[in-house]
């Protein structure tokens, strides 16, 4: 039973993106089968990572703190900083090695991203960013709304990555902070010259290694 209440949270997690990109966009966008084939399996490896997650945490691999605090912002932060570098680390090597043919050239085949891009991945490229997530759970016991905060914002970030389009305003974008964050034409221009931008919810990493693209 568990199983297809996560999956139908998965499923409502993709739908809320397709849709929402839809409205952003103001019009509908066309998906292949073979992108729905793909959309479809991403989401069930998501429901084993979540699956994988709620049992670690039954069984007490995984603590989860319930208290609101001072925590939730602390703990999110470090969620959001850790997997931000987590995942650029990931992202460059597998762009730097033969990974890149074999597992993350699939993604890339969408030279202009639309919101479904987001789950056009390769199935080790899915599981590794779910390792990726459980790892940090099972190291530090994080703030449950603080998780929460989190995972909503990773799909924020994942939507606007993949809208094809930038919904800020340059005046916006180059505000003291945002010019900081991944915004919608940062992984664009990722996906247009591979060589840079690497990161996902900022550009932190990709100035630091000289691998960003102003």
């Amino acid at each position: 039973m568990l199983w297809l209440l996560f999956l139908a949270e998965n499923a409502a997690i993709t739908f809320l993106v397709l849709y929402t990109g839809r409205l952003v966009q103001g019009r509908p966008y066309v998906y292949t089968r073979r992108e729905w084939g793909i959309c479809a399996v991403t989401n069930m490896l998501n429901t084993v990572v979540t699956y994988a997650g709620f049992w670690m945490w039954k069984e007490g691999w995984i603590t989860i703190t319930m208290n609101i605090s001072w925590k939730v912002i602390t703990d999110f932060l470090l969620l959001f900083f850790a997997m931000d570098l987590l995942m650029f680390v990931f992202h460059f090597i597998i762009h730097k090695t033969f990974l890149f043919k074999i597992v993350h050239q699939l993604h890339h085949e969408a030279v202009h991203p639309k919101p479904i891009d987001l789950f056009i991945l390769h199935p080790v490229e899915t599981m590794a960013f779910g390792g990726m997530w459980l790892a940090l759970l099972l190291l530090y016991p994080f703030n449950i709304y603080a998780i929460v905060i989190y995972l909503v914002v990773n799909v924020v970030f994942g939507l606007t990555g993949h809208l094809g389009m930038e919904p800020l305003p340059a005046a916006v974008r180059n505000l003291p902070v945002v010019r900081y964050l991944g915004t919608s034409t940062f992984h664009h221009d990722h996906h247009q010259d591979v060589q840079y931008n690497f990161g996902f919810y900022t550009s932190i990493w990709d100035r630091l290694f000289g691998t960003h693209k102003h």
